[in-house]
């Protein structure tokens, strides 16, 4: 058998790792190994935020790099079914598989199917119910496409069944990302948080040398353009966080190129990068990531996976977005964040009473780690 596997953007790294770990475990029992091809797109381009992925994960040198890089949504998707298609003819995989919900997931799948290769979505059946949603698009037309659907929760496996997918086409695997979570949890437990300040440190000055202590700081990520994209969205935002969560703690924060591009453009960048208790850092390595969610007293993230590492780290989270194709993670399903989009007013109050809170993991079923085996014991019991 011959497996294609497709990573695009940060978060596909997480996803596809515990996979090929299980990959290489099986091909050490068996007479008939699985021969495994891993393609990177290249639509995450910056090293920052893709390289230092496959370092830390102990992923392998992708095998292929299309190096699609930046661009419009259609050039993405365009470029990435030209070269891939190249890739499928030349390859004659068995299987392509794909995770999650970016671009190359919808440009990979589509490209499969038209050269009649088996698709296997893993993280299938997710639904944001928002159309206006570039990945919203990229998640309908891949599990519409799809051979095999591997979802990560309850709620995934009802939306396929409304959308018509017979029970023969999905399996409930649970959520792979959760897989790499308690594979490096004590190694991320390892790090201080003064290290993670020293080595990731954004403009060198010397805020790093703050006391910050477990509990006593608020982490944040953002970098959806409906938060980042307009002035009257992000300036009120920026304004909260620095009178009024700023005031009562510091605030750690891992910058998005796109984010602090807008906060130049908005002329908010040097009032964010001067104040006391707002620590900007270089987008972050998974490890260090990790270690600061572990310790966050609150979280504040449009993240979809940070989301799902609050849930079962316990860290009160509040998604700066309208919806989500996560509803697993959300209070009102048993999890530990909570919709605020991006009106001020709701975000003061569920901060304020977020505050209050104490840790409180929650592992939905299936999270528990070994969800790769059961993907790829998926795709091998499959016989149509």
């Amino acid at each position: 058998m011959k497996i294609i596997s497709v990573v695009g953007a940060r978060p596909n790294f997480m996803k596809i790792a515990p996979f090929i770990h299980e990959i290489n475990n099986y091909n050490k029992t068996t007479a008939n190994p699985i021969q495994h091809i891993l393609v990177h797109t290249g639509q995450h381009y910056d090293d920052r935020m893709s390289q230092t992925f496959f370092e830390q994960l102990n992923i392998p040198t992708a095998d292929i790099n299309l190096g699609v890089g930046s661009g419009s949504h259609a050039e993405q998707v365009g470029h990435t079914m030209i070269a891939f298609e190249k890739i499928l003819k030349k390859e004659k995989p068995d299987w392509v598989v794909v995770v999650g919900d970016v671009n190359a997931t919808l440009a990979c799948s589509v490209t499969a199917k038209k050269e009649w290769i088996k698709v296997c979505h893993i993280e299938a059946g997710l639904r944001s119910g928002d159309i206006t949603m570039p990945e919203e698009v990229n998640r309908l037309v891949t599990d519409r496409l799809s051979d095999l659907l591997l979802t990560p929760d309850y709620l995934s496996n009802e939306n396929l069944k409304k959308e018509g997918v017979t029970d023969d086409r999905m399996v409930f695997v649970g959520n792979i990302m959760i897989d790499t979570l308690e594979a490096n949890r004590h190694r991320a437990e390892k790090i201080s948080i003064k290290e993670v300040l020293q080595n990731n440190y954004f403009d060198n000055s010397q805020k790093n040398t703050l006391n910050i202590e477990n509990e006593h700081y608020a982490l944040i990520t953002l970098h959806r353009p409906s938060n980042v994209d307009e002035k009257e969205v992000l300036e009120p935002i920026i304004r909260f966080l620095i009178d009024e969560v700023a005031v009562n703690q510091p605030i750690l924060w891992p910058i998005h190129p796109r984010t602090q591009k807008q906060l130049v453009q908005f002329g908010l960048f040097d009032e964010v990068q001067s104040h006391p208790n707002i620590i900007l850092l270089q987008p972050l390595g998974y490890f260090d990531m990790l270690r600061l969610n572990m310790g966050a007293k609150i979280m504040l993230t449009d993240s979809g996976g940070l989301q799902e590492e609050c849930t079962i780290l316990g860290t009160p989270c509040l998604t700066l977005r309208w919806n989500t194709e996560r509803p697993v993670t959300l209070k009102e399903h048993g999890g530990a964040s909570v919709l605020v989009g991006n009106n001020v007013n709701r975000i003061r109050e569920e901060y304020n009473e977020a505050l209050q809170k104490q840790r409180a993991p929650i592992r939905p079923p299936l999270w528990d780690g070994q969800t790769a085996g059961r993907c790829l014991q998926a795709i091998l019991n499959y016989n149509q």
